[in-house]
């Protein structure tokens, strides 16, 4: 029993991080970490497209990292819980250490350009 939950608890991580493994939504994270925003706001902040906000944004709500809230004509959007924007920096940390190693990491996709 106690090897199932752990089997569980283990591919609800990978779950999350698959989650957070694109682009387009961890571009919606970054912009929702200081303050609440409207899709608008969103678009002109990340440069996506509204269709493609509007879809990432209800994968980020169904998963429970993004919360929503009617302001009149508009919806406002906000991380969930403050850990998520702990999450993000803890993540620039390592990366400030480890970056070299992950650019060269030929096991997953790279960015088109080189950190410094």
């Amino acid at each position: 029993m106690l090897l199932s939950s752990k089997k569980l608890e283990l591919e609800l991580k990978a779950k999350l991080f698959r989650g957070l493994a694109d682009t387009s939504r961890l571009s919606i994270l970054e912009t929702l970490r200081t303050q609440p925003l409207n899709v608008s706001e969103i678009v002109h902040a990340t440069g996506l497209r509204q269709s493609n906000i509007s879809n990432h944004l209800g994968c980020l709500r169904d998963c429970g990292l993004v919360t929503s809230e009617q302001r009149g004509r508009h919806i406002y959007y906000r991380l969930t819980d403050d850990r998520i924007d702990d999450l993000l920096h803890m993540t620039e940390e390592i990366l400030s250490d480890v970056a070299n190693g992950v650019y060269q990491c030929t096991r997953y996709e790279s960015p088109t350009e080189p950190y410094q």
